[in-house]
């Protein structure tokens, strides 16, 4: 899958050289926000490869892995305020924990608890969406809202390139240009909606292009750079902010591992190409270098906060972990309004044999 082109936003090189436009950007930021993205970075793959364990060990369900996308989310949540709604996909681990959803929380959802799925009042995080595509005109709706009632909010929605070959995509983004939504459509191009690749989806060269029958803009930014990829979420949040309406941000990245854990990556995906995004396309190491080169982050500091990404996720593990077995009955709860005569029929069932015992 072809990267990048000239015409993409890119201010960090993956040798970790900033290009012109990223030493602009570099100078901006504050030395924290500089730590930010790399405590962020590493702490989301800390959590992302001790998840995968977890599900190998029986622990939690099958999970949809985002190694190799950390700075696609942590790029764009920083960007975020509080007041701001978003909606994730169920790859957006990374968006949750940053917004502010409890770990345990997050773990509790791969665990198939409905638990999960409840962010805390004061965090404007929906559940994940596993159905592809049928969140985005729930954020249009959401940001609309915002807009009606005049509020300082704007609506992001989270989804990969699979949900642009959707009719809800199309209705959502039709529907944000004609009534100039304060809303983000913000994708991340790994290029393969499970096992098809993006040619196989669509005509159209890029996502981002697809903007132009909306008459908004669409940016493709190199998914790999957090720099880039914070640097053109900001401009688009602070555009809806300013009522100026919609953003179609297309952030070219790649999952290191499989769809979920539940796939198989190598039918599909040449293992040439999976080593040279690994190898050479890494966003973490990228950053890393530049922070080292720029002497804001040591060896023994790197080892230090690695130390205290497992403190955390081993506390979040034990919490979940902890937490009482779901009842049998949520099965037939959180779904549907009316019960089916044949559900009425399982659950009575279920009802009678925990009777029995």
């Amino acid at each position: 899958m072809k990267l990048m082109t000239e015409e993409d936003v890119r201010h960090l090189a993956p040798d970790g050289r900033l290009t012109e436009s990223g030493k602009e950007i570099w100078n901006r930021l504050s030395v924290e926000k500089k730590k930010d993205f790399y405590r962020w970075m590493a702490f989301v793959r800390h959590f992302d490869r001790r998840s995968v364990f977890l599900q190998r060990q029986g622990r939690i369900g099958t999970y949809a892995p985002l190694e190799g996308q950390e700075a696609a989310q942590v790029g764009s949540t920083l960007a975020l305020q509080k007041q701001d709604w978003i909606f994730p996909s169920y790859r957006e681990h990374g968006v949750a924990m940053i917004a502010g959803m409890p770990l345990s929380q997050i773990l509790l959802y791969w665990m198939g608890r409905v638990e999960g799925c409840k962010a805390p009042e004061e965090i404007r995080l929906l559940p994940p969406s596993v159905p592809i595509a049928t969140h985005l005109p729930h954020a249009v709706g959401a940001a609309w809202a915002s807009k009606l009632k005049k509020e300082d909010s704007i609506a992001v929605c989270y989804f990969g390139d699979g949900a642009t070959s959707e009719g809800d995509f199309h209705e959502a983004c039709n529907f944000a240009g004609v009534f100039n939504i304060p809303v983000i459509f913000f994708c991340q191009n790994n290029g393969y909606a499970i096992s098809v690749p993006f040619s196989r989806q669509s005509a159209s060269k890029t996502v981002a292009e697809k903007a132009k029958a909306y008459n908004f803009p669409g940016i493709r930014v190199d998914g790999n750079d957090v720099l880039a990829v914070y640097d053109v979420m900001s401009k688009a949040v602070a555009r809806a902010r300013a009522g100026k309406g919609p953003t179609l941000i297309e952030a070219v990245t790649y999952r290191f591992g499989p769809h979920t854990t539940a796939d198989d990556a190598t039918r599909y995906r040449p293992p040439e190409e999976v080593e040279e995004w690994v190898n050479e396309k890494d966003p973490l190491l990228r950053y890393t270098r530049l922070l080292k080169k720029e002497g804001l982050l040591t060896d023994e500091e790197e080892k230090t906060w690695e130390e205290t990404c497992k403190e955390k996720m081993d506390q979040a593990i034990s919490r979940a972990e902890k937490e009482e077995p779901a009842p049998p009955g949520h099965m037939f709860a959180h779904v549907y309004e009316t019960l089916s005569a044949n559900e009425k029929r399982q659950k009575q069932q279920l009802e009678e044999r925990d009777h029995r015992r």
